[in-house]
C-alpha cells in the first residue's frame, strides 16, 4: 500500500520530479566518467601522458562531489516543501507518522534508484565518447581503456547510495519534528519586506570595499601572489553575500516606488519585493556557482590553448636530430622546412667542440628577451662568437687542470688559447655543461649562446666544457665528426606526425643512454594535462550551471503555492490571463538577471587570475557565456511554466 501510495505521489508531481531528476542525472554520469579516468590503471600506465592528469580528474572528482551533496539536500528540502501538505492530510485522515516517514523514504529510494540507472547509462556513452576524443586529442592508444568499468560503477554507486541514504534520513527527522498545523499550514508565512537600518547601510560599505579588494587581487596577481589569492578568495564571496543581503532588496524596492510602475507592473515589482529578502542568499549562491561553472569552462579552454601556444613557442626550432640515420634522413626529408642547418662536432676528452665557422655562417633565431610577450617575438643571433679555444686536446685538458676540476667555470689571462669562451674583450666566460645543466657568463648577451648550444647539444654522450673551434683546429681533434640537424617550419603542429617519428627514431638509436626533451615531447605533456583541465572544466562546469539552476528554480517554486491567492484575486478583479503571465516572466527574469550579471561579472574579472600562468587568458570566452546563457536560458522558461502551472489554474 506504501509503496503504491508513493508511486502516485511521484506521479502527481512528474513534472517536478523530472527537473531533480535531470541534474541528478548529470552529476552521476559526469561523476562516472571523472572515475573512469581516475581508475582506468592499465589504461593510464600505458600512456604516460594521460597518467600525468590523473590528479585533475581526482581534483574533479572532490568539486563535484561536494557540490552534488548540497545539491541533493536542497532539492530533496524542496520535494518535502511540496508534498508536506498531502502528508499532512495523510494525519488528519488517521495516518501514522512513522508511515509518512516510510512513504517519504520510499519515495527518495526510488528517486535514487531511477536517477542511478539512468545516470549509469549516460556515463557508459559520455566515458567512451571523451575516451576516445581524449585519445585522438593525445595521439594516444585507448588500449585498456574500458567505458563500462566495474571499480568505477562500484565507487560510483557507492558513493550516490549513501548520499541518497543520507539525504532520506536527514528529511525524515525534518518530518518527524513538523507537527499537522505546520504540514497542513507550511507554506502560509507571512514575506518580511526590507527595512533600512544602520547595520544594512554598514554592509553595504563593507560588501563594496571586498568586492573592490577582490577584483583588484585577481587583477594584480602576478604581483600579489600567495596574497592575492588568499585575499580573492576571501573577499570576493565576502562582499558577494553582503551586497545581496544589504543592497539588492532597497534597489528592488526604489524600482517598486518608481512613478512609472503602474497598474500590472506596480504588481510585479511587489511581488519581486516581497519575494527578494528570502532570496538573496540563495541569489548570491547561484553567483558565485555561475562564476565557478562559467570560469571552470572558462579556464579548461584557455589551458587547452596555452598547450599550443608553448607547444610552437618552447624552442624556436622544430627539430633536433644528432647523426640522423636513413631512417631519421627519409623523415626529415619528407618535411618543408622554412630554415635548415647542420652544425659539426666533436666530443675530445669530454670536451665538446663545435666547428665555429658553422655557428658563423648560419646564426640561428633565438627568442627575444624584450617584452611580456617575448616568447612570440624572434631575433637572429647577432652577437659576436667567442674566440676559437686551444686546438689540441693536451692544451685544454692543462687548461682544466690549471682552473679546477671538470664541471667549474675557469678562467685565465692567455691569449684566448686556454679560455674556453672568450667573448673577445676583458670579460671571458666558460660554458660549463655538467649533468645536463648549461651555464653562461660574461657581456654581449653570452647567455643566447649558452642556451642554444645547450638546445642543440647531444644528449647522450658525457663532457663537462663546451668550446669552439676554428677549422685548423677542429681538423686536428682525433675524435669522431658528428653533426647536429635543425630545422624549423612554417607551422609545428601541421607536422605532429612527423616529430612524433623523429622521437621514437631517437628513442631506439639512444636506448640506453637518454634523451632529453625534444619540443614534440613537451608539447604532448603540456598537452595532456591541458586536455584533461578542459574536459574536467567542461563537465564540471555544465555540472554547477545545471544544479546552480535547479537550486534557484527549486526555492522559486518552493513559494509558489502562496502566490495563488494574489493571482486568483486579479483574476477576480478582471486582469487578463495574457498580463498576469507577462507579469510572472518580468518577475522572474529579475530573479534570474541579478545573479546571472554578478556570476559573469566575476568571470570576466577572475580571469585575470591566470593572466601570468597563461598566455590568452580570456581565450574564446564567448563560448562559455553561451553555453551557460543556453543553460541558464533554458531553466527559467522550464521555471516560468510550472510556476505558472502552479498559480494561474
Amino acid at each position: 500500500m506504501l509503496i503504491k501510495l508513493a508511486l502516485s505521489g511521484m506521479k502527481s508531481k512528474l513534472k517536478d520530479y523530472l527537473v531533480l531528476l535531470a541534474g541528478l542525472v548529470i552529476s552521476i554520469s559526469i561523476f562516472y566518467m571523472f572515475q573512469t579516468m581516475a581508475w582506468n590503471r592499465s589504461f593510464t600506465e600505458n600512456n604516460a601522458v594521460i597518467n600525468s592528469i590523473q590528479l585533475v580528474y581526482v581534483l574533479g572528482t572532490i568539486l563535484l562531489s561536494a557540490i552534488t551533496f548540497f545539491y541533493i539536500l536542497y532539492a530533496n528540502g524542496f520535494l518535502l516543501s511540496l508534498r508536506q501538505r498531502e502528508f499532512g492530510l495523510y494525519m488528519v485522515l488517521g495516518a501514522r507518522k512513522d508511515k509518512i516517514r516510510m512513504l517519504m523514504f520510499i519515495e527518495t529510494v526510488v528517486l535514487g534508484m531511477v536517477s542511478m540507472a539512468a545516470g549509469l547509462g549516460i556515463g557508459f556513452g559520455l566515458s567512451a565518447l571523451v575516451g576516445r576524443l581524449m585519445a585522438q586529442q593525445l595521439q594516444a592508444d585507448l588500449t585498456g581503456y574500458y567505458p563500462v568499468y566495474g571499480p568505477a560503477i562500484g565507487f560510483t554507486v557507492l558513493f550516490f547510495v549513501a548520499l541518497f541514504v543520507f539525504s532520506a534520513l536527514w528529511n525524515q527527522l525534518k518530518l518527524a519534528r513538523m507537527q499537522v498545523l505546520q504540514l497542513l499550514h507550511g507554506s502560509m508565512r507571512a514575506d518580511r519586506p526590507w527595512h533600512s537600518n544602520g547595520w544594512k547601510k554598514v554592509m553595504v560599505v563593507v560588501g563594496v570595499i571586498a568586492i573592490v579588494l577582490g577584483y583588484l587581487s585577481l587583477t594584480f596577481m602576478e604581483q600579489l601572489r600567495e596574497i592575492g589569492l588568499f585575499t580573492a578568495t576571501i573577499m570576493t564571496p565576502l562582499g558577494t553575500y553582503l551586497l545581496f543581503m544589504a543592497f539588492l532588496p532597497p534597489l528592488v524596492a526604489r524600482l517598486k516606488k518608481s512613478h512609472q510602475l503602474r497598474g500590472i507592473r506596480a504588481f510585479t515589482f511587489g511581488q519581486l519585493s516581497f519575494r527578494i529578502n528570502g532570496l538573496t542568499k540563495l541569489l548570491a549562491t547561484v553567483a558565485m556557482l555561475i562564476a565557478l561553472g562559467a570560469g571552470a569552462i572558462a579556464g579548461g579552454l584557455a589551458f587547452w590553448n596555452d598547450a599550443f601556444i608553448r607547444g610552437e613557442t618552447y624552442r624556436v626550432y622544430d627539430a633536433t636530430v644528432h647523426d640522423p640515420n636513413e631512417a631519421e634522413t627519409n623523415v626529415l626529408a619528407g618535411i618543408p622546412f622554412k630554415e635548415r642547418f647542420t652544425y659539426r662536432y666533436k666530443l675530445d676528452n669530454e670536451i665538446l667542440y663545435y666547428a665555429k665557422e658553422d655557428l658563423e655562417s648560419q646564426r640561428p633565431l633565438v627568442h627575444s628577451e624584450q617584452g611580456r610577450d617575448y616568447w612570440d617575438q624572434l631575433k637572429r643571433l647577432a652577437d659576436p662568437l667567442p674566440k676559437a679555444t686551444a686546438d689540441s686536446a693536451g692544451e685544454a685538458a692543462a687548461g682544466e687542470s690549471a682552473g679546477g676540476s671538470a664541471g667549474e667555470v675557469t678562467e685565465e689571462s692567455t691569449d684566448g688559447a686556454a679560455s674556453s669562451y672568450d667573448t673577445g674583450n676583458e670579460s671571458k666566460a666558460n660554458v660549463v655543461i655538467n649533468d645536463g645543466n648549461v651555464r653562461g657568463e660574461g657581456e654581449n648577451h653570452s647567455g643566447e649562446w649558452t642556451t642554444f648550444l645547450w638546445q642543440i647539444a647531444p644528449p647522450s654522450l658525457s663532457y663537462s666544457d663546451v668550446r669552439l673551434a676554428d677549422n685548423a683546429q677542429f681538423d686536428a681533434l682525433k675524435a669522431k665528426e658528428q653533426i647536429v640537424v635543425i630545422g624549423r617550419t612554417d607551422d609545428f603542429l601541421a607536422y605532429r606526425s612527423s616529430w612524433e617519428q623523429l622521437d621514437q627514431l631517437a628513442m631506439k638509436k639512444n636506448e640506453g643512454m637518454g634523451v632529453t626533451w625534444s619540443k614534440y615531447e613537451n608539447y604532448q605533456r603540456a598537452l595532456g594535462i591541458s586536455s584533461g583541465t578542459m574536459f574536467m572544466g567542461f563537465f564540471l562546469g555544465i555540472a554547477f550551471l545545471a544544479m546552480m539552476a535547479s537550486c534557484l528554480m527549486f526555492k522559486i517554486l518552493s513559494g509558489a503555492a502562496k502566490d495563488v491567492q494574489r493571482y486568483e484575486m486579479l483574476h477576480k478583479l478582471g486582469v487578463r490571463r495574457e498580463r498576469l503571465s507577462r507579469s510572472i516572466y518580468t518577475e522572474l527574469l529579475l530573479v534570474f538577471l541579478f545573479p546571472g550579471i554578478a556570476g559573469l561579472l566575476h568571470v570576466l574579472v577572475g580571469m585575470r587570475l591566470f593572466s601570468f600562468i597563461l598566455a590568452e587568458p580570456y581565450y574564446r570566452l564567448w563560448l562559455p557565456i553561451l553555453l551557460f546563457a543556453v543553460i541558464y536560458s533554458a531553466y527559467y522558461f522550464i521555471t516560468v511554466n510550472l510556476y505558472k502551472r502552479i498559480v494561474l489554474r
